[in-house]
């Protein structure tokens, strides 16, 4: 083989890795742009739900799309085309209306029209209490290594959802609300770890979410990681990685 034929080959070698890399690259914006797009949980709010340290599948069709659906939301085009609607109880992440560029992870608890408010702890939707159940206490650790009990419920929505949350004092600073009503098109919003939870009930922080700003809804823990593990972290898998929730579905 002379010299300018090995060049040609190594060239050809070249162009089809690029090809290869541009192919894998636009394959896997489609997936994450119309299918599933993955997220990491950075805080506590959602406990005992999702943890820091859980990495999830978002389904980005489940609720249609919106320019949120893309990455850095470009301004293309106004509210949801192939809209789904979200049900009570769904686990969402959105983009925060403040800021239209923060994810949030939170339970949708009020639909459009609800009359939602919190009073001694318990949601009232409607002016109906949610059905709560009082279970055995969440065990955590601390940051010294001890053990800390947080008293647990299930709930249970009107339309049969049921989720367990946390309620770690009585009478915290948003177990007791104003009656909320949530305008047409927008969502009310809860975290599952109620009282370390900035949600709806803070109109100036997160307040009532448009439709638009739904991304999609949260559907596979893929992996999860001790709290302080690092993704990138691989040499430390086989004992960082929480493994009983693996694969397991969001609730």
């Amino acid at each position: 083989m002379s010299v300018a034929d090995s060049k040609r080959k190594q060239e050809g070698g070249i162009g089809e890795t690029i090809r290869i890399v541009i192919h894998a690259l636009l394959i896997a914006l489609v997936i994450r742009t119309f299918l599933y797009q993955p997220f990491s949980i950075p805080s506590g709010s959602m406990k005992s739900t999702l943890l820091i340290g859980d990495y999830l599948f978002v389904s980005k069709f489940s609720y249609g799309y919106s320019r949120y659906s893309f990455p850095f939301g470009p301004p293309i085009f106004t509210g949801r085309v192939l809209a789904g609607t979200p049900e009570r109880g769904d686990v969402v992440v959105f983009k925060l209306p403040r800021d239209n560029s923060t994810d949030y992870i939170k339970r949708v608890i009020g639909m459009p029209g609800d009359r939602i408010q919190v009073i001694g702890g318990i949601v009232h939707i409607n002016g109906v209490p949610v059905k709560r159940e009082r279970l055995e206490d969440y065990v955590e650790l601390d940051g010294r290594g001890g053990e800390v009990s947080v008293p647990r419920y299930r709930e249970t929505l009107p339309n049969g959802k049921t989720y367990t949350v946390l309620d770690l004092v009585d009478n915290g600073y948003a177990d007791n609300t104003q009656e909320y009503v949530v305008p047409e098109g927008h969502f009310f919003m809860m975290g599952d770890n109620r009282d370390n939870s900035t949600d709806s009930r803070f109109l100036n922080m997160v307040g009532y979410v448009p439709f638009e700003n739904l991304v999609g809804r949260a559907e596979i823990i893929f992996l999860s990681l001790e709290d302080g593990s690092r993704f990138w972290e691989f040499w430390k898998w086989p004992t960082s990685i929480r493994w009983g929730r693996l694969f397991s579905g969001v609730e």
